[in-house]
């Protein structure tokens, strides 16, 4: 008689905990994504093209399956099913949300569904700041960062940098909304221990005369960094060494190469904010070329405007493996398409963090047939 494989339980996983696991783990995520990236260098990952859901009555909107498999060390599968739903930033909502379903590689049954727009912000926030510390190594580390889009995303980039060990001296923001550039610049005020301590002679002290309405106080040796709300994107590129693009936009808005000419590293994290004639002016690292190639992406119209892809130097593994030199004479641009196995990876290590705490919520009788024949069908 075959003997039957143990089923495993199925365990819902709320974004608290989620939260509770990856809080306070930033460097530990950023390893883990990037052995993650070698992984899927070696070919020991499958990563198939995303999946859009469009709909003809709401065409800003989109659902995306990401279907992948992770082998290596600690081998799993699932899928990522991930919303971007625009309109929700006006009424005060983020604009994606996404579950995360991790499957047994053994049995194909899933162990696991995961509230995952904090995972997906984490591994895209590990991406960035691994990124930024391969794609500096060869110049002055920045102190000038600059972020264009306030959202999820730009805030856990900003976490990331801030707790790997990143220091600046000014912070740039720009946003459409001066709301939600406000906003942001408040999470910046908090998040910045120096300012809220209020020994230091400096936490509170009024804005220098002159200084325009936007601007929190003088940069120096040991003092909290200066934030300035920039009015334009190019106020805000010229003035940064490294620049996060993390906005909604779904077509380029940033198309003069020449406000590149201080050679800044730029981590395109939105994918579409940047006109073709930026890249070409550019180095450019991607993390998958066959992924960032399509969905008109900046690269894809890049690709579709030079009918070649000689614009790409090549992906970050490259780079961590010395295969591809990085240069220092003009700008670097990194986009990332986002890859599932970087969310089946983090959502791996949060369930076997909490498995290993005991504190995995299981859904008993989640299955309902657990024998071919129905001998062990479980009754209601």
């Amino acid at each position: 008689m075959t003997q039957q494989r143990p089923i495993p339980q199925f365990a819902v996983i709320p974004g608290a905990q989620v939260h509770s696991v990856l809080s306070g783990n930033e460097k530990h995520t950023l390893d883990l994504v990037a052995a993650t990236y070698r992984v899927h260098g070696e070919g020991a990952t499958v990563n198939p093209p995303s999946y859009f859901l469009r709909f003809p009555d709401r065409p800003s909107s989109r659902i995306i399956a990401l279907p992948a498999s992770v082998g290596g060390d600690t081998p799993v599968d699932g899928i990522k099913w991930i919303s971007s739903f625009p309109e929700n930033v006006a009424s005060g909502l983020p604009r994606a949300s996404a579950v995360l379903v991790l499957n047994d590689p053994a049995t194909g049954y899933p162990i696991a569904c995961l509230e995952s727009s904090i995972i997906s912000a984490a591994r895209t926030a590990a991406s960035a700041a691994l990124a930024a510390d391969l794609l500096c190594a060869g110049r002055p580390r920045p102190r000038r960062v600059g972020f264009i889009g306030t959202g999820l995303i730009a805030r856990h980039i900003h976490t990331y940098l801030a707790r790997t060990g990143w220091e600046f001296d000014e912070v740039g923001v720009h946003d459409l909304s001066a709301e939600h550039a406000a906003g942001f610049r408040a999470y910046l005020e908090r998040a910045d221990p120096e300012r809220s301590d209020p020994q230091r002679p400096d936490a509170e002290r009024p804005t220098p005369e002159g200084a325009g309405p936007a601007d929190t106080g003088e940069a120096g040796a040991g003092a909290a960094p200066r934030i300035t709300v920039h009015a334009s994107a190019e106020e805000l590129v010229r003035s940064s060494d490294l620049v996060v693009l993390a906005t909604v936009a779904a077509a380029p808005h940033v198309t003069e190469p020449s406000w590149f000419s201080h050679n800044p590293v730029v981590l395109n994290v939105s994918l579409r904010d940047l006109a073709p004639e930026v890249l070409l002016a550019s180095a450019n690292v991607l993390d998958d070329v066959e992924h960032c190639l399509k969905a008109d992406t900046s690269p894809h119209l890049t690709e579709q405007l030079t009918g070649n892809r000689d614009f790409v130097d090549g992906t970050l593994h490259e780079v961590m493996a010395g295969r591809v030199a990085v240069p220092t004479d003009r700008p670097v641009v990194f986009s990332p398409f986002g890859l599932g196995v970087l969310d089946l990876a983090v959502g791996r290590f949060v369930y076997d963090e909490l498995a290993a705490r005991g504190e995995l919520a299981v859904v008993e009788g989640f299955f309902h047939e657990l024998d071919r024949y129905g001998r062990n069908t479980r009754q209601p």
